[in-house]
């Protein structure tokens, strides 16, 4: 099974940058695509960036476009997510997975962006 560890969450001022990593262990035969998910009190768990491991191809939702960035380290089973001019709405936890087929969810990261 793999294993999920989210990192690098914290408390910042709006305007200010964080990076989260997402560490992936256990048994990793061939993972196609991760995706960074984020979920704020009250509301469902939304997807925020996505990134195919192999050619290292993108996507992201439009409330963080051109904000955030994901990339990957196929070397060291690692994604990470650079979160630029954060926003209040910014603020939830973190959790990345794999893609098309989610294994258990880590602990997530908390990220709190105050006005």
């Amino acid at each position: 099974q793999v294993q999920l560890v989210e990192s690098g969450g914290d408390l910042v001022q709006a305007g200010g940058s964080l990076r989260l990593s997402c560490a992936a262990s256990g048994t990793i035969f061939s993972i196609n695509a991760m995706g960074w998910y984020r979920q704020a009190p009250g509301k469902q768990r939304e997807l925020v960036a996505t990134i195919n491991v192999s050619d290292g191809s993108t996507n992201y939702a439009d409330s963080v476009k051109g904000r955030f960035t994901i990339s990957r380290d196929n070397a060291k089973n690692t994604v990470y997510l650079q979160m630029n001019s954060l926003k209040p709405e910014d603020t939830a936890v973190y959790y990345c997975n794999l893609r098309p087929y989610p294994v258990s969810w880590g602990q997530g990261t908390q990220v709190t962006v105050s006005s």
